[in-house]
């Protein structure tokens, strides 16, 4: 689709980014092809839904592995080759769950967290460098993320809108293409970032919970 959309060649790798040398394949691929890369997207992510006690340790260090530390890396890579030549844009992917705690959800919204905070820090870091950081938080989105999940019989799922992946693309596209450190798509899912910084602890948790636990 990109090579005849705009006319430019595309080259395709398949990796396991939860592992640091199959990123590191992938950047000595790109240094030896002479490939710069002026942007940056960190799209990918994993979640897993249920009860931490009860889920599978290595699939929660995964989500860690995927969420945090690939992206934390790739950024490494690749902001610091964007700073030398004076240019470039990184476009991290966090989510709403970011704003907030999330039970049933714990390490997805940790990790969240840590892209919304991660990715706020590097782009005030980067001013004045030609570098920009934007990170994008998306609420509930039509994609095949909540089939892997798990959260398709969800409460929060029948209870929220949700917009299509190619709003969450342009929004975010059009936002670091601006320039601009933090963008959440959708009305609602603003307004739901926002009430979730007034809302007190407790009674956000409380509220969380009842929508997210699961349904047997």
């Amino acid at each position: 689709y990109l090579q005849q959309e705009f006319n430019t060649s595309v080259k395709v790798m398949s990796i396991d980014l939860t592992s640091l040398q199959e990123i590191d394949r992938l950047y000595a691929t790109l240094q030896q092809e002479n490939i710069p890369v002026d942007i940056l997207v960190n799209n990918a992510g994993v979640g897993n839904w249920g009860a931490f006690t009860a889920g599978d340790p290595e699939a929660q260090l995964n989500e860690i592995r995927l969420n945090v530390v690939a992206l934390t890396y790739l950024s490494k890579l690749f902001t610091t080759d964007m700073v030398q030549r004076g240019l470039g844009k990184v476009l991290n992917i966090a989510s709403v769950s970011g704003f907030m705690p999330g039970p049933y959800m714990a390490v997805y919204h940790a990790s969240k967290a840590y892209v919304l905070a991660f990715s706020e820090a590097l782009n005030v870091e980067l001013k004045g460098t030609g570098v920009s950081v934007t990170v994008s938080c998306p609420g509930p989105t039509a994609s095949e993320f909540h089939q892997q999940a798990g959260t398709t019989g969800s409460l929060f799922l029948k209870l929220l809108p949700m917009m299509n992946s190619t709003q969450v693309a342009r929004i975010s596209l059009g936002a670091m293409n601006k320039r601009k450190m933090v963008i959440v798509p959708g009305t609602f899912n603003w307004l739901m970032t926002q009430s979730s910084r007034i809302t007190p602890r407790a009674i956000l948790l409380f509220i969380l919970k009842r929508l997210m636990k699961p349904v047997h």
